[in-house]
């Protein structure tokens, strides 16, 4: 190929049809700025029409971007789907600054009661609702259990001990317990609820939250 046509074929692969500059910082926030495109269409045509209904094109035209991109940044129509999972703005407390126990908790509490109650959580839905779709279900259950025994770990669950076995039952009743309130909050109009504030909720739910996951000993009082 010409040196014509390399240039030509780069221009047409970058998002707004124009040559990225030779800089590797604006590359790199090219590419990233993509990606978030991409991640952002995608849920939104995941929630809305299905993951069999959507095509990786309509998520492209959607984004405004080659439909060859996808397979670039996320190898296939299953990864970006799976990259949506592991994007959930809800769940970011459970990063690895959580360090310990009561810290989660608090990062948990606060991330939950600070969600605006008018924002339908379209992550959420990709995470609870059944896409008909075999693989795409399989990654919505992994990554679902991924979330648990992160927060099992940090309450002192291990895959080889069988006596803290109870404990990744109760985070996923923690991580059950944190997902329903967003979502009523965002979808119910359950009063008082939906417009309780974050102050009012922050301290109800951590106390919900160490009582399933804080040994009985260091429970608050």
């Amino acid at each position: 190929m010409t040196a014509n046509g390399n240039e030509a074929v780069r221009a047409r692969d970058e998002p707004d049809g124009s040559r990225a500059a030779d800089s590797p910082t604006i590359k790199t926030r090219d590419a990233g700025n993509t990606r978030r495109l991409l991640l952002t269409a995608a849920r939104t045509r995941f929630a809305r029409d299905g993951y069999s209904a959507t095509t990786v094109r309509d998520i492209a035209a959607d984004a405004n971007v080659n439909v060859a991109l996808i397979n670039r940044y996320f190898a296939s129509k299953e990864g970006l789907f799976e990259a949506c999972l592991n994007t959930v703005e809800e769940l970011d407390a459970l990063d690895e600054t959580s360090s310990t126990l009561e810290q989660m908790i608090q990062n948990m509490a606060a991330r939950v009661a600070e969600l605006p109650s008018d924002s339908y959580p379209l992550q959420l839905l990709l995470l609870l609702r059944s896409s008909g779709d075999e693989k795409a279900d399989a990654i919505r259950r992994s990554i679902l259990h991924s979330y648990s025994e992160r927060i099992a770990a940090t309450a002192g669950w291990s895959p080889d001990d069988e006596s803290s076995e109870h404990l990744l039952l109760r985070a996923q009743i923690a991580l059950a317990t944190s997902l329903g309130i967003v979502l009523l909050r965002s979808s119910s109009g359950l009063e008082p609820l939906s417009s309780a504030s974050a102050g009012e909720l922050t301290d109800p739910l951590g106390d919900l939250l160490a009582s399933l996951l804080e040994p009985p000993s260091v429970q608050r009082e």
